[in-house]
């Protein structure tokens, strides 16, 4: 069967050490039915419900050996942004390295892009952009923040439905191998997602004298091309905090920080879009590839 990228983690636990029991019970349940472990709890204490259909936090690599063991193989790729929420691991971090502060106040979802059209008072429904969160150091009574937004990577190929299918009457042994194939897509979560929302919102927030914190995986930021550093925080522009999620034994991955990166708008730029342009030979030979199986399309039709 090969290799093919599956559910790194559902609902918050390690695919690979599900039993089949928990397997079915979890690929069959409603989300909203399921507490997500890393959103923060609510003034009332409630933990609030998962709001990613399926409950797949990230994807990971399975293997499939001619035995027909199925094992999992290197660090998930997060594709559900609140799992970056894990224990303020994330907030800790920010608010320490841009704000001077470990417990920073949080304000998520705060509206930032107002429709052109809009004019005097305006409200969240006027809203055509919004910043992930903004955290705030308030000692002293000077109002310090920082923006952040949290990048998980989309993926492409085949519905996780098609996985879930196989998951709702698995019997085991062990764990199933994905049904279909698909992986993470970081050029698509990079460049098109991404990169248009720093160049909107990075200006203004630099002109105000702030800092633009982005939060993305190991994955994500390996996907990326060569980025040039400013030496220093206080000629930074945008500040890229790069985390991974670290296998245990307790049945959960742990986000762990690795390090923080300081560039500019223009630098990232570089990065989100970089790659190596192919040779005119190889490029000019794709197309007489693609000509010639037109052709041949064509042809088996007459």
């Amino acid at each position: 069967m090969g290799k093919r990228f599956g559910a790194g983690e559902l609902y918050g636990d390690d695919f690979s050490q599900l039993s089949p029991e928990e397997i079915r019970k979890k690929s069959s349940a409603s989300s909203s039915s399921i507490p997500c472990p890393f959103k923060p709890r609510k003034p009332s204490g409630i933990q609030p419900a998962c709001n990613k259909k399926g409950g797949v936090c990230s994807l990971r690599l399975f293997e499939s050996t001619e035995s027909g063991e199925i094992t999992t193989s290197g660090i998930p790729a997060i594709t559900c942004p609140n799992r970056f929420l894990e224990g303020n691991v994330v907030t800790e971090w920010v608010g320490e390295t841009l704000l001077g502060t470990r417990n920073p106040l949080v304000v998520s979802e705060l509206p930032f892009l107002m429709e052109a059209s809009v004019t005097g008072s305006v409200s969240e429904s006027d809203a055509v952009g919004k910043i992930d969160q903004i955290l705030v150091n308030h000692d002293g009574g000077q109002l310090r923040w920082c923006a952040v937004e949290m990048q998980a990577v989309y993926f492409s190929g085949m519905s996780m439905e098609n996985d879930f299918r196989i998951m709702r009457s698995w019997e085991g042994p062990g764990i199933p191998f994905p049904a279909s194939h698909r992986r993470p897509d970081y050029r698509s979560s990079g460049p098109k997602r991404l990169m248009p929302q720093l160049q909107t919102k990075v200006p203004t927030i630099s002109r105000w004298g702030k800092k633009m914190a982005v939060v993305v995986d190991q994955g994500f930021w390996e996907s990326l091309g060569e980025m040039r550093a400013t030496r220093d925080l206080s000629n930074s522009e945008i500040v890229w905090f790069v985390v991974f999620l670290e296998s245990s034994k307790s049945g959960r991955f742990s986000l762990r920080p690795i390090e923080a990166h300081f560039t500019t708008l223009a630098h990232a730029v570089e990065g989100l879009t970089g790659g190596t342009p192919m040779s005119q030979e190889r490029f000019e030979n794709q197309i007489r590839e693609r000509l010639a199986l037109d052709a041949a399309r064509k042809g088996s039709f007459q």
